[in-house]
Order: structure tokens, then sequence, then C-alpha cells
């Protein structure tokens, strides 16, 4: 068990209002400021003597850490500025000319990744119904397989392990979005078995923005060679050479000098998540999201996330009349929280571990009566989810 009270102090925020939006912006550990105050003594001591004292080596050792966290041997994670850069830098690694050129992927997949694979004219983008429907849509034209491990607008769990074995049949690469997942869902990347993974820092992982990362299983890593790469990627990038040589491992999916002040900010956040650990997050995230179904039911609130607790992440989406408007009301009444647009949306709740059941139960008690009370109306017509 997780006693809330141990961890509070550490995220200030939380003395402030009803922090319950963990699955887009998590609280932030007073460490990260501390880092990033030693980031800048750092600078300002040390000057440019500081990248050959750690910071050039910190877009691998950094990931390492996450490696820790998510089950991933020692070099194969490497730091980017984001999952987009990520999945572009994956993609650079196969031409299409030939043959395969189909990606696979959910519609309920994150818009930005969408972006990417919709922005290129020579592949066939097939988005299908669900995780089920991936698997009948893998076959041997399929190039990659960018998928969601929760999705966002809803928290569900995606079975994976089934994709990835169609997609290998296929001689198909599996490229696993854990940016829902990483910090709250246990799991192992070297057991899923996935040819890529990629994340950021900015929900779960209480790391902030600027710090996404790219895991390439090693074998992989050792036979593909990406086109969108930086001298970070070179096997000796001091050495200045006119040609590139790639890099061994992850190293190679590198790009250019690497943003290090978001690095020293999310190593506060994966410290904690660390030393906390994901199952028992996991454990405390289980009971948090059935208190808030639980209450939402004797609240006559209609849940839009999944009720098993096999295929729920950590957040809770709760439809309403008008998502926009109610979503104002709670951030009037000190609730922060965020909403997605309909069809298949709603107001999100995302407590995190240090929150308390309390503050659950005051966030659908608060969103009940706004509904009920018709409070939304008055902010009928406005647009911002944050």
């Amino acid at each position: 068990m997780i006693d809330p009270d141990e961890y509070r102090d550490r995220f200030p925020i939380l003395a402030t209002c009803t922090y319950l939006i963990n699955h887009s912006l998590a609280a932030m550990p007073a460490a990260a400021e501390d880092n990033l105050g030693e980031y800048a003594r750092t600078w300002r001591e040390r000057g440019i003597r500081a990248w050959a004292e750690g910071w050039w080596e910190m877009p691998v050792t950094v990931g390492d850490q996450l490696g820790r966290i998510m089950g991933a041997p020692p070099g194969s994670i490497v730091m980017h500025q984001n999952v987009t850069v990520a999945e572009a830098i994956v993609l650079s690694c196969f031409t299409r000319s030939g043959g395969r050129n189909r990606i696979v992927y959910e519609e309920a997949n994150f818009p930005s990744v969408r972006y990417l694979y919709q922005a290129q004219p020579e592949l066939d983008v097939v988005a299908v119904e669900d995780d089920n429907a991936i698997v009948d849509a893998i076959d041997e034209r399929t190039l990659l397989v960018p998928i969601s491990h929760v999705l966002f607008k809803n928290g569900e769990i995606q079975d994976v392990g089934p994709i990835v074995r169609r997609a290998h049949e296929a001689g198909a690469y599996v490229v696993l979005d854990c940016y829902q997942s990483a910090g709250v869902v246990p799991f192992g990347l070297t057991e899923l078995g996935v040819d890529f993974a990629v994340g950021g820092s900015v929900k779960w992982l209480c790391g902030g923005p600027g710090a996404g990362w790219l895991h390439v299983r090693p074998d992989v890593a050792e036979r593909l060679e990406p086109t969108l790469v930086g001298w970070q990627a070179h096997a000796r990038p001091f050495a200045f050479e006119p040609e590139l040589e790639y890099a061994e491992g992850a190293r190679r999916f590198l790009t250019g000098t690497p943003n290090i002040p978001a690095l020293y900010a999310a190593t506060a956040g994966y410290d904690v998540i660390e030393e906390v650990g994901v199952p028992r997050i996991r454990a405390r995230s289980l009971a948090h999201t059935q208190l808030l179904i639980d209450s939402c039911d004797t609240s006559g609130l209609e849940v839009v996330s999944p009720r098993e607790p096999e295929r729920r992440g950590g957040t809770v989406t709760v439809s309403t009349p008008d998502h926009a408007a109610c979503h104002r009301e709670l951030g009037e009444r000190g609730i922060v929280c965020d909403f997605r647009p309909d069809p298949d949306g709603g107001i999100r709740l995302g407590p995190h571990f240090f929150n308390t059941e309390d503050e659950v139960r005051l966030a659908v008690s608060e969103l009940a009566d706004i509904v009920q009370s018709g409070a939304y109306e008055r902010h009928l017509g406005v647009a911002t989810p944050f």
C-alpha cells in the first residue's frame, strides 16, 4: 500500500488545488526545480567542460533509467524531444519504393502520430476500429504497426501480444506508443518483444515536457540505418568526419545536440517513480479508478472507460452533456482535469499515487452537481481543453 501523505509534500501544486490531470501533465516534483538549478550551476561553473562531464551521455544514461522502469536493457533507449520526432526517425529507416508501404493502426491513435504517417504520400495508411481489427488488417504489404499501449481518450489498455505476433509473422515492425502507460501500468519492453517503443515524460512519469524517448530492440538496432540522424548518431562524433559511420545500437537513432535542461528536469520524476515502483503505483491506480467508477455510478454519471481492471489504464473518462462547459466549471471549483471532444470523449480524470480518496470523491461529487444543477450551462461555447 502507498500512503499518499509520504509523497504529497514532494509535489507543490497539490497544496493549491485538486490535481487530477496526471494523464496529461503530471504534477511537478519539487526536485525538478532543484535539478534545473543544478543544470544552471553546472553551465555557469563548468561551461563547455560539462559536455565531457556527463551532458553528452545524458540521452543514453537517462534512457537507461527509463529502461529500469520499463524493463528494457541498458543502451536500448535514447532520448528525443517528443514522440513525433522519435517515430519519424523510425520511419526514416525504411524505403517505401517497394511493395511494403502499408501502415496499420487503430482509429483511436493519438493525432500527432497519425499526422506523421498521413503526411507521407507514398504510404498506404489503414486505420481500423480496435486492437482486434489491427491483427486482421496486418498482411505482407504492412511495413509498420504504430499502436498505442493505452488509448488517450478513454484509458483503454490495448492487447499488444497478438498484434506483435501477427506483425512479426508478416514481416512487419511494431512501434508501441507507451505515453499513457509508462509510470502507471507495469510492463517489460523486452517481454513484449516490440521492435520499437516511444513515449514521453509529460504524463505519469512526472518528468515534464521536452524529454521524449525511443526504445529500439537491440537486434533491430544493429541491422537498421535511420536516415534522420545527426552527429550524435556517428560512431566518432568528435572526430568531425565528413562521412557518416553509424554508432552501434540505439545510439545510431540519435540526432543533434540534446535537450539537456529537459533531461535534468525529467530525472526528478523518474527518480520518484523508480523509488515508489510501478507495480505499487498500479495497485493504487486501480483502486483510484475503481473508486471513480463506483462514485460515478452512484451519482448517475456515465463512464466511457473500460470497467475491467485488466483493460483499464490510469484514466477514467466520464460523459457529460457538454464536456468543455463542465470542464470549465470544474476548474473554477479548483479541480484540475481536462476533456476530449465527442463522440467518444468526455471529462478525463487521472489520479496518481499521491492523490487521496477524498480528492477522487470530491471531483465526482462536484461533477455530478455541475451536471444535475445545470451549472455548466453558463460556460456553453467554451472550447479550450486546458
